[in-house]
C-alpha cells in the first residue's frame, strides 16, 4: 500500500475531532462481535431434537406419496390425491394433524392448567363485578344521605322561619310565653338553669324536626290563619280554606 499524503486534500477534509476515533473503534469492535455471533451460530453442531424437529417438520409440511403404505392402499381402493373421504365425499381431505409433546408433564396436564387460567380469570371478572357494584351502592347512598341531608337543613330552616312567624304573631295578640317552649325561637343568652330545664323538655317531647314542623305550621293556620309557606296572615279559616294555595306543605311544594 502506498503511504498517504499528509499535505493532500483527501486527508485535510477528514474529521479530526477529538473523540471520534474512539467511536470509530467501537462501532468497529460491535460489527465484529455480531459477525463473530453469526459464524457462531452456523459453525454450532445442532442437537439430536432439533435435528428431530427440523426433519419431522420437513416430512409434514410435504404430501404424502406412493411410498407412503397407507396412501398406496387408498388409491387401490379407488381414492385420488386432494380428494375427501367417505363414499359421498363428506370426510376429511387432509390427514389428522400430529401434535407432538415436547414437554416432561404428564398428559391432561395442558388441560388443567388452562382450565384453571380460566377459573382465574373469570374469579378476577367476578371480583371487579363485585367491586363495581360495591362502588355504585356507595355512591347511591351517598346520594341519599347528602338529599336527606339537603332536606333535613330545608326543614331546618323553615321551622326558624315558623318559630320566628309564631313569635311575632303571639306577641301582637299579648301571648307571653309560646304554647310549647319550642314554638318561639330560642334567645341567644340564657341562664344555665333555663338550658337545663329546656334540655329536660325537649328530650321528654322527642319530636323530629319534620313532626316540630308540620304541629307548628298547624297551630299558626288555626291560632293566627297565617301559613308560612304563603307569607300571608288570612282574616279567618274560611279566607284561609279558600284563598290559600295549599292546605300543607306538599301542596305548597
Amino acid at each position: 500500500d502506498e503511504e498517504e499524503d499528509y499535505m493532500s486534500d483527501l486527508f485535510i477534509k477528514q474529521d479530526v475531532r477529538p473523540g471520534l476515533p474512539m467511536v470509530r473503534r467501537m462501532k468497529e469492535a460491535i460489527q465484529k462481535e455480531e459477525k463473530q455471533k453469526e459464524a457462531n451460530e452456523k459453525n454450532r453442531q445442532k442437537s439430536i431434537k432439533e435435528e428431530e424437529k427440523e426433519r419431522r417438520d420437513l416430512v409434514l409440511k410435504n404430501a404424502l406419496g406412493n411410498e407412503n403404505k397407507g396412501f398406496a392402499l387408498l388409491q387401490k381402493m379407488g381414492y385420488k390425491s386432494g380428494q375427501a373421504l367417505g363414499k359421498s365425499g363428506e370426510g376429511i381431505v387432509e390427514p389428522i394433524p400430529l401434535n407432538i409433546k415436547t414437554g416432561l408433564s404428564g398428559l391432561g396436564h395442558d388441560e388443567l392448567k388452562k382450565r384453571k387460567a380460566e377459573e382465574k380469570l373469570e374469579n378476577y371478572r367476578q371480583k371487579l363485578h363485585m367491586k363495581k357494584q360495591a362502588n355504585e351502592q356507595a355512591a347511591d347512598q351517598f346520594r341519599i344521605r347528602f338529599k336527606n341531608k339537603q332536606e333535613e337543613r330545608k326543614m331546618e330552616g323553615d321551622l326558624r322561619k315558623s318559630q320566628r312567624a309564631c313569635q311575632q304573631l303571639d306577641m301582637q295578640k299579648d301571648i307571653d310565653a309560646p304554647k310549647e317552649t319550642w314554638y318561639w325561637l330560642e334567645p341567644e343568652e340564657e341562664d344555665k338553669k333555663d338550658e337545663e330545664d329546656q334540655e329536660d323538655e325537649c328530650t321528654s317531647t322527642d319530636l323530629s324536626v319534620s313532626e316540630k314542623l308540620h304541629i307548628l305550621t298547624t297551630y299558626l293556620r288555626e291560632e293566627h290563619f297565617y301559613c308560612i309557606w304563603c307569607g300571608t296572615t288570612y282574616e279567618d279559616s274560611e279566607d284561609l280554606s279558600s284563598n290559600c294555595p295549599g292546605n300543607s306543605a306538599a301542596d305548597h311544594d
